[in-house]
C-alpha cells in the first residue's frame, strides 16, 4: 500500500522511554484475557486511520485502547461520543504494553525502536500504509477484518465502502477542495481518487498545483472553482469576501474528517459529496 499522508501513530520516546519498555518487555506475563475469545485477539490501535475501522468492525470488549488521536475533533474519524467510550494511549511502547493486547495496529511509521519492544514483549504488531484508492482501503479493511477475526463485519464495510456512484450526465464539476492550512490534496490521494467517482474535476490539478501546495485567499478570488469545498478554518477561508465575490461559485463547507482515511470514512464522504452534488443540482 501506498506510503503517502499517514498520520504516525507511534512516536520516538528517547532512551529513557525505550529502556523502560525493555524493562517491561522482558518482565512482562503473558498475555492474559480470562475468557477471551482467542479467534478474536484483543487489540490497541495506534493511528486514527485504522482506530476507525476497529471500531467498526469490534467493540470495547475487543478494543483496549485507541490512539489519543482520536480524542482530537482536529484529527480523529470517530465521532466523540464513539471514541469517549475508549481508552487511549499516547503511543508509547510502556503503554501498550501495560495494556497487554494480543495485537497492536499501526502505521508503517511506528519507528523501529518502538516496534521492536512490542515484539520483544511478545506482541504481535501489524502495520498498515495509507490507502490512495478505494481498492487499496477495501483491502486494508479485509486485512484487519482478517487479524482481528472479523471476517464477516469486514464484508459488510466492505459492501458500504464499494457502494458504487449512481449514474450521471455532463461534464465533472471543476472543484477546489480547500483543506486545513489552506493546502489542496494531490491527485495520488484517496480524497481525490473519491472527487472523481463522485464526477468532480480538480481545479488544483488542472492549475499544477501539487500536494500541500498553498492556494490563498487572493488566488482562490482570482480563479474561482464552479464549487469551492472549504474544509479549513483559517481567516482566509472565513472572509467575507468569498460569499460576497464569489456568485458564480457554489461555497460547500466539507469536514475534515472526511478527508483523510478510508475505511469507514468513504461512504460519509461520498454521502456528503453527493449532498453537495445534489444543492449544486438544484441551484442550476
Amino acid at each position: 500500500m501506498a506510503r503517502t499522508g499517514i498520520t504516525t501513530g507511534g512516536r520516538w520516546q528517547g532512551w529513557p522511554g525505550l529502556l523502560a519498555a525493555a524493562f517491561l518487555a522482558s518482565c512482562a506475563p503473558a498475555p492474559s484475557h480470562g475468557d477471551a475469545d482467542p479467534a478474536r485477539p484483543t487489540l490497541v490501535s495506534l493511528n486514527p486511520c485504522l482506530d476507525a475501522i476497529a471500531v467498526d468492525l469490534a467493540g470495547p470488549d475487543q478494543v483496549l485502547a485507541l490512539s489519543h488521536y482520536s480524542r482530537d475533533p482536529g484529527s480523529s474519524s470517530i465521532a466523540p461520543a464513539t471514541a469517549a467510550r475508549y481508552s487511549v494511549t499516547g503511543g508509547t511502547a510502556e503503554e501498550v504494553i501495560a495494556a497487554r493486547p494480543d495485537l497492536v495496529l499501526a502505521s508503517i511509521y511506528l519507528p523501529q525502536p518502538t516496534k521492536a519492544a512490542l515484539e520483544r514483549a511478545g506482541l504481535r504488531v501489524a502495520t498498515f500504509g495509507s490507502p490512495t484508492t478505494v481498492a487499496e482501503s477495501l483491502a486494508q479493511v479485509r486485512a484487519v477484518a482478517a487479524l482481528v477475526g472479523r471476517r464477516s463485519e469486514g464484508e459488510a464495510l466492505a459492501r458500504r465502502i464499494a457502494a458504487p456512484p449512481p449514474p450521471r450526465g455532463g461534464a465533472p464539476i471543476d472543484t477546489l477542495l480547500w483543506q486545513p492550512g489552506e493546502i489542496v490534496a494531490g491527485e495520488n490521494t484517496l480524497i481525490a481518487a473519491l472527487l472523481r467517482e463522485e464526477g468532480f474535476a480538480s481545479h488544483a490539478a488542472a492549475r499544477g498545483l501539487r500536494q500541500a501546495d498553498a492556494v490563498r485567499l487572493e488566488t482562490v478570488l482570482a480563479d474561482p472553482p464552479r464549487l469551492l469545498l472549504v474544509a479549513g478554518d483559517a481567516a482566509g477561508q472565513r472572509h467575507p469576501l468569498l460569499a460576497g465575490q464569489m456568485k458564480a461559485t457554489h461555497i460547500a463547507r466539507f469536514d475534515p474528517s472526511l478527508i483523510y482515511c478510508g475505511g469507514p470514512t468513504i461512504p460519509r464522504a461520498r454521502a456528503r459529496l453527493r449532498e453537495i452534488r445534489a444543492e449544486l443540482e438544484r441551484k442550476a
